[in-house]
């Protein structure tokens, strides 16, 4: 993400307003607001196999799975992010009409190219600053590669490498598939 000097600071109320309306989504960041591109197909298969696999698995608990068109609000960090797959548990996020939850405990972001550095670097140092986020998962789309960043007992994330043949674990939704589910036909790599 590239800040430009001369963009002016918008309030996370006029963002908002703004998103109502808006034909293109934006992310938001500390009063600087940045268009969001479309995804290529991988992006919206490993997405699709991801919501597919975790509703079908926390359909009978209070959990929900949102994808693509929800927003992560992230007060400490003065952000909003559209997050890939959001997995949120709270009751807060679960009775609300809003477009945006508060409360996640698992964001998965399928990483681009052009996205990949700011998701593992400023991104996550913004999620981290979520009360309720214990699990950070970056699904790579261009080779059989997550990796899971999980918060632990003593607050400190540690990560987790998955490659092919793999059984990946999200211990945040005591969720477990194999590294194949999530790729199955993702043109290129399956």
């Amino acid at each position: 993400m590239v800040v430009n000097k001369n963009q002016f600071y918008i309030s996370p109320e006029l963002y908002l307003k703004g998103e109502e309306v808006s034909p293109i989504k934006h992310e938001y960041r500390r009063g600087h607001v940045y268009a969001m591109t479309g995804a290529k197909n991988p992006h919206v298969i490993i997405t699709g196999n991801l919501v597919t696999q975790l509703n079908n698995f926390l359909s009978d608990s209070p959990c929900i799975v949102l994808a693509l068109d929800t927003k992560v609000r992230l007060e400490a960090a003065n952000c909003f992010y559209y997050p890939d797959v959001v997995v949120t548990c709270d009751e807060r996020d679960t009775t609300s009409t809003a477009d945006f939850i508060l409360y996640p405990s698992l964001i998965i972001e399928v990483l681009s190219k052009s996205t990949a550095d700011f998701d593992r670097g400023d991104k996550f140092a913004d999620y981290q600053t979520s009360s309720t986020l214990r699990e950070y998962v970056l699904v790579s789309q261009s080779e059989i590669l997550v990796e899971c960043y999980r918060l632990n007992d003593e607050g400190i994330w540690v990560s987790q490498t998955y490659r092919e043949s793999d059984e990946v674990e999200l211990a945040s939704v005591n969720f477990s598939c194999t590294i194949v589910e999530i790729y199955r036909k993702v043109p290129g790599i399956m």
